[in-house]
């Protein structure tokens, strides 16, 4: 595996970026959002980082920004609109060197929210959203395949209402009995169930 830290140039400025290649040739793209950035959600989330390795797994290049404002990307944060405008400049940019490779997006809690805004404008080929937070902020249908992945035991993101939007809007829903929000000790088992979504 071929690892990167850059910082990625953005309208805003920069955004810090760690990208994973596979082993062999890529089969896609994949572009990893984090929790919220005002409460210690980074690149480094272990959520996020489960999601690249399943990634990794599937022969995808795993793309993980930190939002803006977070380590060393510039700007402050901006409740989902602006991450979600530098992370669609950062997919052209990415997409630039790698060709035209199909996006698969996937986010965690905050981060789904900024990715549900992402698939209104990137072509991907899927959403997966992991414990979004549909309590907190305004989720819309998507327009592209979706699942929804939330654990019944999430103490920040109520089950019940990711159920209802899942149901609202007619998307799979994988409930992981048991798991808090934040997966611990299902990271495992939370990747297994990405890795039978995004592999070929």
């Amino acid at each position: 595996m071929i690892r990167h830290r850059l910082r990625i140039k953005v309208p805003i400025g920069h955004l810090e970026t760690v990208i994973e290649e596979p082993p062999g040739p890529p089969q896609g793209l994949a572009l990893i959002a984090h929790p919220h950035s005002l409460k210690g959600g980074s690149l480094d989330n272990k959520v996020a980082w489960t999601l690249a390795r399943a990634a990794l797994v599937c022969g995808l290049v795993a793309v993980r920004p930190n939002f803006r404002g977070v380590g060393e990307s510039s700007g402050s944060f901006d409740h989902g609109i602006g991450e979600a405008e530098d992370l669609l400049a950062l997919a052209a940019s990415v997409a630039s060197h790698y060709g035209a490779l199909p996006w698969t997006l996937l986010g965690f809690s905050f981060g789904a929210y900024v990715q549900h805004r992402v698939a209104r404008e990137l072509h991907a080929r899927r959403l997966i959203m992991v414990g979004p937070a549909v309590s907190m902020y305004e989720f819309e249908a998507n327009a592209i395949p979706t699942t929804l992945i939330h654990g019944d035991a999430d103490e920040v993101i109520p089950y019940p209402a990711a159920r209802e939007y899942a149901e609202r809007h007619a998307i799979p829903l994988i409930t992981l009995s048991g798991a808090g929000h934040f997966f611990h000790g299902r990271l495992r088992e939370l990747q297994h169930y990405v890795e039978g979504l995004i592999c070929p």
